[in-house]
């Protein structure tokens, strides 16, 4: 493999050079978009919802114990693990070590992989990864799981986590867990980055369109040096394979779990070598931006006078070819699409309004039965959480598992149908927490003026129904959206292979209608793309229109628009966050910082798993050595302490017969009380958020007469929560350094004796000597 270094560094030097060209090239034409949306542009319908702009941080999304698999000694060890509101796993060695701030053993961004729960599925995907080595029947597996409900990350290029627990309902509620990281690492660029997402985005879609890589693309996740990473590794593999596979040795097991590993080294010497060429085009473009910038406001009229006329001769070449092409093969299946679409998402978001209906209802009958201002202080912070709770939400993502493309998906090219659903369970996610931000908003603003708790009732039930007005129009508005986004990413890709043997050649004449001071900010095969996009656009548009119109997916008519209808109540956004807690607990005074810690510390997570300490938990005495190499003993305490409990058991026949006593020993206890709303002042990275659309129209300028706006044109935008760093900040820094950063991932932090090599199969470290923060 070190002989391969200076190869694949070259070849990845080769691929990022030829995408920081496009990307240049994108930047100046996403500047000119921005700063022509900002004179010229509306912001189209207004929502109802209020739009949470203090994101809820410094709480806990989930906590619990779970066994996870060791590749360097091939045992299996309990961990505590922690997810973060930025949705990053953190793994302790067990509760205590997270208690006592001490560093946790694994960092992992879950960004690019899959959520499985059967061995078989993972066996399935890992003899397809390297050709020609399939273990023989009988054989023993590449991993044993010493009970029937593993939760397995897999990832194409990095390496793997093997975890497993005691009950399916555990596993259930774990996996709900997982699939909420991956889906919110995956959307790893900010969308409120007006210039840098889009043309990244276009960048890398205009780099694969030369590769003639046309459709949607899975490993459009996580923040851009991931992105990129991924985009280098699909170009490396092959040939990797190629190299790598017939040297090879041993039995099929061991070929698989050598080749996981070198793959993996391979991913992160080429994020390395990505985040360093990235950054530092990214750093030119910004010192060029102002100069830039200047010229687009001075020259505004003069650049879309040029941009028109030459809209207007590409349109007069391609426009009726495309036309054809449409009414050929794409105008047709218009609406099979868009009905595979709105059903499953239709229900998703008519789930979302029985899940929030339904838990304000209880939280009301409960204050019923209850009494006092205290309970509605204890139910309202729970009902903060509640579009981050991944159990209370996972009966609204489920809604678009039933999504199928079935034949429509070759057709037009679609990979996979992944896209489009966690692209509408963001929506979901985000919808639900605007319609909880509105409620409590609402409800503050009139608990001053109630008399008691019948009062308290009644007002509770009035807004409820006032806010559900408002999100069955938000809703209808931002399910349209996506039915349009997700029309135009099926098929604008699609009709671009058709015409590029036909158009592609030709467009090289149009560039000499840019005058030479406007080439950076017009592109010959943006304007291209938007002719493209505008000989479709019409049919979609109308389709959308009529699905309107059918009563059982409930969107609201074009007429119908509610326009301004409450224009008080967006004021009332604009004021501090409220703190149920502070404001209205009844007591005397605010708590203390250290003890918000202490009582963050007994209260976890949003979802609160059983407070016992598991049997088979690693002694706490091991923690005094975080030095010493794994396996190891733990120490024998001088005068032994009955309540310590037994150190974790090294065999998979020991942690099933340890998990036989758990089991018959604890069944009943073992119920875990699901909570919501808890806050844990623990500082970590703030996440930023990404759309997860590839082909998606921007909020384009208001466009003249019948020329499309280049901001219009579909541009890629990764698989985000749109409510999702830096530097890892020294152990020193409190729990900012046990919270794994979107921003900075495969950074290893070793021993004091430097950095291991890139090259070196990497894993977690076990020893003790340092933390790995993994992909």
């Amino acid at each position: 493999l070190t002989r391969l270094c200076s190869p694949l560094a070259e070849k990845t030097g080769k691929v990022l050079g030829e995408f920081c060209r496009c990307y240049k090239e994108q930047y100046g034409v996403a500047l000119f978009n921005s700063v022509r949306y900002e004179i010229e542009g509306n912001g189209g319908p207004q929502a109802q919802l209020l739009h949470r702009k203090v994101p809820l941080e410094d709480h806990v999304i989930y906590s619990g114990n779970l066994f996870q698999y060791i590749e360097e000694n091939k045992k299996w060890r309990n961990r505590f693990c922690v997810v973060p509101h930025n949705y990053g796993l953190v793994l302790y060695e067990n509760k205590l070590a997270y208690e006592r701030e001490l560093p946790p053993r694994v960092l992992i961004n879950s960004a690019g992989y899959k959520v499985l729960t059967s061995v078989d599925q993972y066996l399935e995907l890992v003899n397809s990864s390297l050709p020609g080595v399939t273990p023989k029947s009988g054989h023993s597996p590449i991993l044993k799981c010493p009970t029937d409900f593993p939760l397995i990350l897999w990832h194409p290029y990095a390496r793997h986590y093997y975890f497993c627990v005691m009950t399916g309902k555990e596993q259930e509620k774990w996996r709900a867990v997982f699939q909420d990281c991956v889906r919110h690492c995956n959307n790893g660029i900010s969308e409120d980055s007006k210039v840098e997402a889009p043309a990244f985005t276009d960048a890398i879609r205009m780099y694969r369109q030369s590769k003639e890589q046309y459709g949607t693309w899975d490993m459009l996740c996580g923040n851009e040096t991931q992105v990129l990473s991924n985009l280098v590794m699909e170009e490396l593999l092959p040939e990797l394979r190629t190299t790598i596979g017939p040297r090879l040795k041993g039995k099929a097991q061991e070929r698989q779990r050598t080749w996981i590993q070198i793959s993996d080294a391979v991913y992160r010497m080429v994020y390395e070598q990505t985040k360093a060429q990235y950054d530092a085009v990214v750093a030119k473009c910004e010192q060029e931006r102002p100069q830039m910038e200047s010229t687009i406001r001075t020259d505004m009229d003069q650049i879309i006078t040029s941009k028109e006329h030459l809209a207007s001769k590409i349109r007069a070449f391609v426009l009726p070819k495309a036309e054809v092409c449409v009414r050929n093969h794409v105008q047709p299946y218009i609406s099979s699409i868009l009905e595979a679409l709105m059903t499953p998402t239709s229900q998703g978001f008519a789930e979302v309004r029985e899940v929030f209906f339904k838990e304000v209802t209880d939280m009301n009958m409960n204050i019923v039965n209850e009494g006092g201002l205290e309970k509605l202080v204890e139910y309202m912070e729970k009902l903060s959480h509640l579009a981050f709770h991944p159990v209370k939400m996972q009966s609204c993502y489920e809604k678009m598992d039933q999504l199928k493309l079935e034949g429509l998906q070759q057709r037009f090219d679609v990979s996979s149908t992944s896209v489009f659903k966690q692209r509408a369970q963001i929506h979901m996610r985000q919808q639900m927490d605007d319609a909880v931000y509105t409620f409590e908003t609402l409800l503050h603003q009139e608990l001053g003026k109630l008399q008691g708790k019948e009062d308290l009732c009644k007002s509770i039930q009035r807004i409820l129904e006032r806010v559900l007005k408002k999100y069955d129009y938000d809703s209808s508005t931002v399910r349209k959206k996506f039915f349009r986004e997700a029309l135009l990413q099926i098929t604008i890709p699609f009709l671009l292979k058709k015409l590029a043997p036909t158009c592609k050649g030709e467009l090289a004449k149009f560039q000499e209608l840019i005058f030479e001071d406007f080439a950076s900010y017009i592109l010959v095969e943006n304007t291209y793309e938007e002719v493209v996009l505008q000989s479709v656009m019409k049919d979609i548009m109308q389709a959308v229109k009529e699905a309107a119109v059918q009563r059982k997916h409930n969107l609201y008519r074009d007429s119908m628009v509610l326009h301004n209808s409450d224009p008080n109540l967006h004021l009332l956004g604009e004021g501090i966050p409220i703190d149920w807690g502070e404001e209205y607990s009844g007591q005397p005074e605010a708590e203390s910082a250290a003890e918000k810690r202490r009582r963050a510390k007994q209260v976890v997570s949003v979802i609160q798993d059983d407070e016992g300490v598991l049997s088979y938990e690693v002694g706490a005495e091991e923690l005094l050595q975080p030095g010493s190499p794994e396996p190891r003993e733990p120490k024998e305490p001088e005068e032994p302490d009955p309540a310590a409990p037994p150190s974790s058991p090294d065999g998979v026949q020991e942690i099933q017969e340890a998990l036989a006593k758990e089991s018959l020993g604890d069944g009943m206890e073992a119920e875990e009380r699901l909570t919501n709303g808890t806050d844990a002042t623990r500082e970590s990275a703030d996440v930023p958020s990404r759309a997860s659309m590839q082909h998606t129209a921007p909020p384009s300028p208001k466009p003249r007469a019948d020329v499309p706006s280049e901001a219009a044109v579909p541009h890629a935008t990764p698989a985000a929560s749109p409510a999702p760093g830096a530097e890892t900040p020294s152990p020193s820094a409190g729990m900012a350094c046990h919270q794994p950063n979107d921003k900075e991932t495969g950074e290893e932090v070793t021993s004091p004796g430097g950095r291991c090599s890139p090259l070196q199969p990497t894993s977690t470290t076990e020893s003790g000597e340092g933390v790995q923060t993994e992909f």
